[in-house]
């Protein structure tokens, strides 16, 4: 829940950032609208995770590692700023199509749970209103030619994705690796060292100046 309020509340972030760089008066405000819709469902994910929290106080809550985060990301690392606007409707609507598909299906599954059902059921009403709104306006700015960046956004969400699980893997292989070395590599010279440190004098040693040779000091 708490991760979901930390995607929305970035995307509605994001949504304000456009609406102040758009010149289009209708598009500036839906980006408002939908930036408010994000807002409030940030605040409802999280009011949610509070109870979900304190119900599960006794239990251990596992993680979901940040290159596999459920149901919607925000814009998915888009930058506003260097990004057309139709550009950016086409990464809008794939990110709304995502974010209605998976909490349909959490919505779906979560019958033994009514109240948090309730909120995704109430989430995905919005989210549909929102992919709808975002390929009417793609349509309108790309006059009638959507397509063309329907699947630039696939494209560079497929790159983005990949980007993320190679990362996540490399993580892995990573502490895979130095787990290996922890106990391959280093019990052997500690075997080594503990046997020079045997052969060692115990004390001081000191070196007489004029021949040159140690003496263990006691």
């Amino acid at each position: 829940m708490f991760q979901f309020a930390v995607v929305e509340a970035d995307g509605g972030r994001d949504l304000v950032r456009a609406a102040e760089l758009t010149d289009d008066s209708l598009l500036r405000r839906k980006f408002l609208v939908h930036a408010r819709d994000e807002r409030r469902h940030a605040a409802m994910f999280y009011a949610r995770g509070l109870a979900l929290r304190s119900s599960l106080a006794d239990q251990s809550l596992g993680s979901v590692p940040n290159w596999l985060p459920p149901g919607e990301r925000g814009l998915d690392d888009l930058r506003v700023d260097s990004e057309s606007e139709a550009a950016l409707l086409a990464f809008l609507h794939l990110s709304e199509k995502t974010a209605t598909r998976d909490f349909t299906i959490y919505r779906d599954v979560l019958a033994a749970d009514p109240p948090t059902q309730a909120l995704f059921d109430r989430i995905v009403r919005d989210e549909e209103s929102h992919m709808r709104y975002t390929l009417a306006e793609l349509d309108r700015v790309s006059q009638n030619k959507p397509n063309r960046h329907l699947w630039k956004a696939r494209l560079s969400r497929l790159w983005k994705a990949y980007l993320r699980l190679a990362s996540g893997i490399a993580g892995l292989i990573s502490k895979l690796m130095l787990t290996l070395q922890y106990f391959i590599l280093i019990p052997p010279f500690a075997h080594m060292a503990k046997r020079a440190e045997r052969r060692e004098h115990r004390g001081w040693i000191s070196v007489d100046p004029d021949r040159g040779d140690p003496h263990g000091q006691y």
